[in-house]
């Protein structure tokens, strides 16, 4: 059977989260769990967790934070539109076809002509006047404006706060249940990762953060991002309403190669089987996307909807491995270009040498012994055509690396040498089935004892690296 490389990240809803259905969704493709806070609390997020840790201890667990966005305010009943009328954006009180929004600048700082999108995209407002307390616009099409839709301004910066306090909750939450990664939206430079960098490291968190990319500064800023996180999520909901429709999948392919050449996690997300919150099989159009995120270079493909709310969880992540696997048998392995990934040269060095060894030797798996993972995330950025098994002494580091493309994590235990090492490495890979004796592998790791440091590589067969094993 083949082996999936790209992998699944899945929301799971505190409504939607039994151990029977998170244990199928497991064996079904899925690699992680992504909690939204947008609909859940603290008690219902801890909850989903202790269930999820119930399940496996691999299993790596997103926490989304809700970040700097604006939403509709003070509506009683949904206010109707039709294209030409006009609707009012007011500070507060609001009377007859008006409403508030959650940030309390919006008026000043929302320019006269600029566009203004609700509900992504679905009512399309022009501010055609500005007064000191409120914003005169016109309805671009027909609709109804509801409460707590969000609220676009496309090319317009808004001087929102990084964080909200239910964000820093959710945040201390995460070191407290040490969660793998925050994934916090709405990222617009370095600073904003840095607020809650510095959250986490006032609690004592390990937590890794992820930039979820959803608007134009993002994008512009994406390289000084890259430098304080550990990764970024392609929002495409917001995102595709605050660029141009037409430009998202360029950025979006942009965004893929360089997060892959820097060695940094990259997940694609957003509707990517949205038909199947309602029905079984995934649109041909859902299929050709998630396919072409595969063939991009991904790590990892999101569903949202489709496991939190929709009807078939089970059937969308067995559709989307299905259309994983399908797509990596016929894509391009191996980049062509090199990573530039912030490790040290040695380690560099030999996460090129194995990937490349990988590509040129036919070869059945690359495994590698690795406390901090990094070594494996150097050798997936290459994207080989096998996986890559990592052995660690560290638990947390076996989950973070559940977003990793192609690699599989386990614990082990370090052992006493280097021979022991690999032979206990491959031994273990021998009994699960993955290998044979006769087949080729390649072996990356660091002398035991030596802490962070990554100075041999072997290519051998099963059979001779088992040769090494050493008595207890």
């Amino acid at each position: 059977m083949q082996t999936k490389l790209t992998k699944i990240l899945a929301t799971i809803s505190s409504n939607n989260c039994s151990e029977q259905l998170l244990q199928s969704l497991q064996q079904a493709g899925m690699d992680a769990v992504r909690l939204n806070t947008a609909h859940i609390t603290t008690a219902e997020a801890a909850e989903v967790v202790e269930r999820v840790r119930a399940i496996s201890e691999r299993i790596g667990i997103v926490i989304d934070t809700k970040g700097p966005e604006v939403r509709t305010r003070e509506i009683t009943t949904p206010i109707p539109l039709e294209a030409g009328e006009t609707v009012r954006i007011v500070r507060a009180a609001p009377e007859g076809k008006a409403f508030c929004v959650s940030y309390p600048r919006f008026v000043d700082e929302v320019p006269e002509g600029a566009v203004i999108l609700i509900e992504d995209g679905t009512i399309e407002l022009e501010v055609v006047q500005k007064h000191p307390d409120e914003l005169i616009c016109a309805a671009k099409n027909a609709g109804h404006i509801a409460m707590k839709k969000n609220v676009n301004v496309p090319a317009v910066s808004l001087n929102l706060p990084s964080l909200s306090g239910r964000d820093e909750e959710f945040i201390r939450f995460a070191a407290k249940y040490d969660i793998d990664f925050i994934a916090h939206s709405f990222v617009r430079n370095r600073q904003d990762i840095e607020a809650v960098q510095a959250i986490l490291d006032a609690e004592g968190g390990a937590v890794k953060i992820i930039a979820k990319i959803e608007n134009t500064q993002g994008v512009e800023h994406l390289d000084e991002i890259l430098k304080v996180c550990a990764g970024v999520m392609i929002a495409r909901g917001d995102l595709g309403v605050e660029v141009p429709f037409e430009q998202l999948p360029l950025i979006q392919k942009r965004i893929i190669q360089t997060c892959v050449r820097q060695a940094k996690i990259v997940i694609t997300a957003t509707q990517m089987l949205h038909s199947m919150i309602e029905n079984p099989r995934p649109t041909r159009a859902e299929v050709s996307d998630v396919a072409n995120a595969v063939f991009d270079g991904t790590d990892v493909l999101m569903l949202s909807g489709e496991t939190a709310n929709g009807k078939y969880p089970l059937e969308s992540v067995q559709a989307m491995a299905k259309i994983a696997c399908e797509a990596e048998t016929h894509r391009t392995f191996g980049w062509t270009h090199e990573t530039n990934g912030n490790a040290d040269v040695r380690r560099a060095y030999f996460a090129r040498a194995a990937a490349h060894a990988g590509r040129e030797i036919p070869v059945k798996a690359i495994i590698a012994d690795s406390e901090t993972g990094l070594i494996a995330r150097l050798v997936s950025a290459y994207r080989p055509a096998v996986p890559i098994y990592v052995k660690s002494p560290n638990l947390r580091t076996v989950r973070e690396l559940s977003l990793s493309y192609g690699v599989a994590a386990y614990v082990q235990p370090r052992p006493a040498n280097t021979d022991q090492l690999i032979a206990q490495s491959v031994q273990s890979l021998l009994k699960k089935g993955a290998v044979t004796p006769e087949d080729n592998v390649v072996v990356v790791g660091g002398t035991p004892g030596l802490s962070g440091t990554t100075n041999f590589l072997v290519i051998n067969t099963v059979a001779h690296c088992l040769l090494g094993e050493q008595p207890g």
